[in-house]
């Protein structure tokens, strides 16, 4: 055997096992990604849509890395609630100086189209998806020692398992 052809059976072998060993990260990355694309995992403003609980935890893990939510703050009130003297000058100076004559008002920007893009990157999450379960299909399809290949893809899951509880 030639030594670029027993390179090349070693790189196969690598991108196989480090393949088989990300996957399961791939296919919950493209996943949860899906889902955030069109904000499955987070109430907006005005919206009565309230997220399933794992959509939540699920995305949190995504983003940053942890199964802890933040818990919403309340907006600010409008008006400020000091009433302290100090305050109050502050206020009465800022209403006695002249104020700079406004510009007229400018037509608001047309609102961007964002569907397009995201229908562009849901096809992709379902493309990785599908992709990343075609080639653990192949790994047990081609190789001989499937018992590794399934070693190596417990791993991939319990790893970052463990790793998430430390």
């Amino acid at each position: 055997m030639s030594s670029s052809h027993t390179l090349l059976k070693y790189i196969r072998l690598v991108h196989l096992y480090l393949g088989v060993f990300i996957a399961p990260a791939l296919l919950f990355f493209a996943f949860t990604g899906a889902l955030q694309t069109f904000s499955l995992h987070e109430t907006t403003r005005g919206s009565s849509y309230k997220p399933p609980a794992w959509a939540v935890t699920l995305g949190q893990i995504h983003k940053k890395q942890t199964t802890i939510v933040p818990v919403r703050k309340l907006p600010p009130p409008d008006k400020p609630s000091d009433k302290s003297p100090d305050h109050v000058d502050r206020l009465n100076d800022k209403t006695q100086q002249p104020s700079a004559p406004k510009p007229p008002d400018a037509p608001a920007p047309k609102p961007h189209n964002t569907l397009p893009l995201k229908i562009f990157f849901l096809l992709v999450a379902i493309g990785l998806f599908l992709s990343t379960l075609t080639g653990l299909y192949m790994s047990y399809k081609y190789v001989r020692n499937r018992l590794i290949i399934t070693a190596i893809l417990v791993a991939g899951v319990v790893v970052p398992i463990i790793l998430g509880i430390l």
